[in-house]
């Protein structure tokens, strides 16, 4: 574990706020890290930044994450990673598909895909339209956005998987050589189904419940595999092999329950 400094705060919605650090690691897209939050607990974060900084962008659902809320610069908090594999990018057509705060995880891919001379195209879902995160950031880059939310506030009124599917209709774009999503795990297994049924390659950084981050204590077990150990970044045709996936999550002891 490294003891980092919290350099910067920004508020990305009403509910997600993004904690930058000082932080000379060079993580792969995708990958994670174990965030300790001191006297309160140890989660898992997706990473969002990287470079002079590191960063974590972090939605308030829970003890931990009001902690993370409440940090201000000049706070202190520890870092484990970066842990994980990350998304394997490939072709020159990626669509990256984000719902939510999941989002956060594709940020890094999204960079590193649209440098290397990809064209990108942005899927993002959100209950409402305050609610979008980093829609400014990946518009900023270079990517075509297209925007999905439940109660039609902008773009397409329903799920981000609807709009996944009029997006691979479209006749004057090129199909995608690659899908990158990460999400609520119902949107995932959806995902994954249709690009199985399109014929493009997925790629899915799945978020599981973890406590240990390298695989030995089996909080996150997916099927035959672990998040933290196997992931977080799976392809559909791993997460379609596994009987758990859409269905089923473990809680803190453990005991399987079914996915909300």
């Amino acid at each position: 574990m490294e003891i980092v400094t919290v350099s910067g705060i920004i508020n990305e919605t009403n509910n997600i706020k993004t904690i930058k650090f000082k932080w000379a690691a060079r993580p792969e897209p995708g990958q994670f890290v174990m965030v300790w939050i001191p006297e309160v607990d140890e989660v898992p974060m997706s990473l969002s930044y990287s470079g002079a900084e590191g960063g974590i962008t972090v939605q308030d659902v829970g003890e931990a994450t009001w902690a993370l809320h409440g940090l201000k610069p000049g706070d202190k908090i520890g870092i484990t990673g970066p842990l994980g594999n990350g998304f394997r990018l490939k072709g020159k057509e990626i669509l990256a598909i984000g719902g939510g705060s999941g989002t956060a995880a594709l940020a890094l891919a999204v960079e590193r895909a649209i440098a290397g001379g990809c064209n990108v195209r942005c899927a993002l879902g959100a209950r409402t339209s305050d609610e979008l995160l980093f829609r400014k950031r990946f518009t900023d880059l270079g990517a075509d956005m297209f925007i999905a939310t439940d109660d039609g506030s902008d773009g397409h009124r329903g799920f981000v998987t609807q709009l996944a599917e009029k997006m691979l209709a479209m006749k004057n774009k090129k199909k995608p050589d690659l899908i990158i999503a990460c999400g609520p795990e119902p949107m995932l297994k959806a995902i994954a189904e249709i690009a199985k049924n399109a014929g493009i390659e997925c790629q899915c950084s799945l978020e599981r419940y973890m406590k240990c981050g390298i695989g030995l204590c089996g909080s996150c077990q997916c099927g035959r595999y672990t998040v933290c150990g196997d992931g977080p970044v799976f392809t559909g045709e791993q997460l379609l092999g596994i009987d758990d996936f859409g269905k089923w999550k473990r809680d803190a002891s453990g005991r399987k329950t079914g996915l909300s």
